[in-house]
């Protein structure tokens, strides 16, 4: 039998990981830091309080070309690509054709181009899929040999403005090409932990030198994928394969605002038979928030009851929120338990933790708006 190890790839940080003290983990076929010698709590209040650094390269990222790129895209996604303006970047989901999600991704308009990132987990049936659905005259152009950081907190844009002055000057989503430490890179004023920050697009070649360079920026230091689970649970955004798939719609997923106003009165996109009748009549399941009661946590697959009765739903994410201080979880209930305040019992090891729907995000977003 082969070596399981074999089939693990490293991105370009790897032995800067390594270095820096990070606990290497296997996550969606890479080797990922998990944490670093400060620890997951630590790490997650100090992106919340100032700038951390996470290594995101095992993203897919691709560009597509050609004329008619983004009407050609809006065959694979319900979200409104052609209304995308230059320099702008968007949240969608890529949809199944019987209104599932393959998968959620961002896509940037570059002027020339767009420019895609999406999950690593998902990456190998995502651009096969995109790639089947194009026109001739537009092509997909996976972008393997790039590295992808995000940098996070209420001080990252400061920390790395003074690197490039003009980042300072992105709007959230806003999108643009900097020289950053004598490297050639992409900026986007997005992130996934609720916060302010951005996410940088370099040369594979050139990432460690720049990745060295916002580490030696005052206030920012690395964090792992643990803290970045936690930080993305406190802002209630999903993680693909937890808490949506090809099971889960955007209805019932809380994800509509991702559809287009504009793809709502066209109804071309895949699966847009089932998400049409599910905004018309509603869902029997919704994605919702959920605060245990006490300090104790519910993980993934815990059964959700109604009180002294029987199962309505299932946690999908859970953890204890470091911010939040307490615990917090996401899950699917029915519809008829899904209005906040909702009293339930969650089934932790096979004793009922009482618990009540929650509004979402646990802690405020705080985005450059």
């Amino acid at each position: 039998m082969a070596d399981s190890t074999e089939s693990i790839l490293e991105t370009p940080l790897a032995s800067l990981h390594r270095e820096l003290g990070g606990r290497m983990v296997p996550f969606a076929g890479y080797a990922m830091p998990v944490q670093y010698p400060a620890g997951i709590m630590a790490e997650h209040l100090h992106c919340r309080a100032a700038a951390s650094l996470f290594d995101v390269s095992h993203m897919g990222q691709a560009e597509l070309v050609g004329e008619g790129a983004a009407a050609a895209l809006e065959r694979a996604t319900p979200a409104d690509v052609q209304g995308l303006k230059p320099g702008r970047q968007r949240y969608g989901l890529l949809t199944t054709d019987d209104g599932g999600i393959l998968d959620d991704f961002m896509v940037a308009n570059l002027g020339d181009r767009l420019f895609l990132v999406v999950n690593a987990s998902r990456k190998h049936l995502d651009l096969p899929r995109i790639e089947s659905l194009l026109p001739a005259g537009v092509a997909l152009k996976p972008l393997p040999d790039r590295a992808l950081v995000a940098l996070q907190g209420p001080q990252a844009v400061a920390a790395i403005a003074t690197l490039a002055p003009g980042i300072a000057e992105l709007s959230f989503m806003g999108v643009g090409t900097f020289t950053i430490a004598g490297v050639t890179a992409l900026v986007s004023r997005s992130g996934y932990t609720g916060e302010d920050g951005v996410e940088v697009s370099v040369a594979a070649e050139d990432a460690e030198r720049f990745a060295r360079a916002l580490l030696a920026l005052p206030g920012v230091l690395p964090a792992g994928l643990g803290a970045r689970d936690s930080l993305r649970l406190e802002a209630g955004l999903c993680l693909y394969g937890n808490d949506i798939d090809e099971t889960t719609s955007a209805v019932e997923a809380a994800l509509t605002w991702t559809i287009g106003k504009r793809r709502r009165t066209e109804w071309n996109f895949p699966g847009a038979e089932r998400v049409r009748d599910e905004l018309a009549n509603g869902t029997k399941r919704l994605r919702v928030g959920i605060r245990p009661d006490g300090r104790q946590p519910a993980r993934g697959h815990t059964p959700v009851h109604a009180p002294g009765s029987d199962a309505v739903g299932e946690i999908t994410s859970g953890g204890f929120g470091p911010s939040l201080n307490g615990p917090m979880a996401m899950g699917y209930v029915a519809r008829d338990h899904a209005a906040d305040g909702t009293a339930l019992e969650l089934m932790v090891r096979g004793k009922p933790l009482a618990a009540r729907i929650a509004p979402m995000p646990f802690v405020a977003h705080r985005y450059a708006r």
